[in-house]
């Protein structure tokens, strides 16, 4: 969402490129997208417009910075640097590139130009993204590492499937991040600070977790899957199932395909007539002789109705349905007391 600003970027980038000469300016206008075509080129394509190498074109655009930022339409933009500086402030003091710039306009070529002012921009300073970090700029050097290692230390916490909820992620970040001003200690900029991490993430659903996990990073329907059960938090029909991760994920779920998934993968237990639950919830796997083959191996011999109720809790399925199972002399009998035990 962009915000009013009082600046003009293309107005306010056209005057500090008229400070360059005729190739120069060129040269920046082509680099940084601030014609007609908002698209960046590279140096190589700009060598090859010009007959000259990529490392030339590089020498070309840091002397037209150094001229710009010597030049007097430099000077004459302080309140536009200013601006700027202040939105950075604002946003947490880093920020993620895309967000500073969807949050100055939406319109791409004026991002292009935003752009170019905060590279001139003398205050401002851009990491470029590697395996831990998107783009970002700050202002603060000091304050930048202290939100850099609160991610990393947030990241170590974090066990390979946990799941959060947002405010439960920004809470345990929070306490990592360590002698910076209360005014950044709050729930936006923490969002914002938690969206330059690549190794830290957000689901469909508003979880958080790592990245690399399937829970955040969703593969398939099985991933699907097990965060429409896990968020539902009790036992779900399949063809729910499928109607719910078509409805949050856009994708369409056949019935009959995330059935067959659910089948094949042992984080779901089959639990009733087309109900699922998740075998972590401590459900027994199998067909009910086998939950109560289960269930008599980890109690002893037990009476009908304390089998009953033992297999009503890992199953929805009627009491008779567990006493014709219950009575196959081939798996099951009674001893001496009454009570039900396995046939060796």
């Amino acid at each position: 969402m962009s915000t009013s600003i009082n600046f003009k970027p293309k107005q306010a980038s056209k005057r500090l490129i008229g400070a360059l000469s005729v190739r120069s300016k060129d040269v920046m206008t082509k680099r940084y997208g601030l014609g007609k075509d908002a698209e960046p080129m590279t140096l190589d394509a700009i060598g090859q417009t010009y007959g000259i190498t990529r490392e030339r074109v590089r020498q070309i655009e840091n002397h037209a910075l150094t001229v710009i930022r010597k030049s007097k339409q430099y000077t004459e933009e302080k309140a536009t640097f200013d601006e700027i500086e202040q939105i950075i402030h604002e946003l947490g003091g880093i920020v993620v590139e895309q967000d500073l710039l969807d949050h100055v306009s939406n319109n791409t070529s004026v991002q292009s130009h935003v752009n170019f002012l905060l590279v001139v921009g003398h205050p401002f300073t851009k990491i470029k993204e590697d395996d831990d970090f998107k783009h970002r700029w700050f202002i603060d050097n000091t304050l930048s590492e202290k939100v850099h290692e609160a991610l990393r230390k947030l990241y170590s916490s974090l066990k390979s499937d946990d799941l959060m909820s947002e405010p439960d992620i920004i809470k345990a970040f929070l306490e990592h991040v360590e002698d910076v001003s209360e005014k950044y200690k709050n729930e936006e900029i923490a969002k914002r600070w938690l969206a330059l991490s690549k190794k830290i993430g957000k689901n469909p659903l508003g979880e958080w977790g790592k990245s690399e996990s399937s829970n955040i990073s969703t593969k398939g329907m099985r991933d699907y899957a097990y965060l429409i059960i896990r968020k539902h938090g009790s036992p779900i029909h399949f063809r729910e199932v499928a109607r719910t991760i078509t409805e949050v994920f856009k994708i369409k779920a056949h019935v009959a395909t995330c059935h067959n998934e659910l089948i094949k993968d042992p984080r779901f237990v089959l639990v009733g007539r087309g109900l699922y639950a998740l075998s972590e919830w401590g459900y027994m796997s199998g067909v009910v002789k086998d939950v109560i083959r289960k269930i008599i191996e980890k109690n002893g011999p037990l009476t009908k109705s304390e089998v009953i109720q033992k297999v009503m809790k890992e199953r929805y399925v009627k009491e008779n349905t567990i006493i014709i199972n219950l009575q196959n002399p081939k798996y099951f009998k009674k001893n001496k007391d009454g009570k039900y035990e396995i046939v060796k």
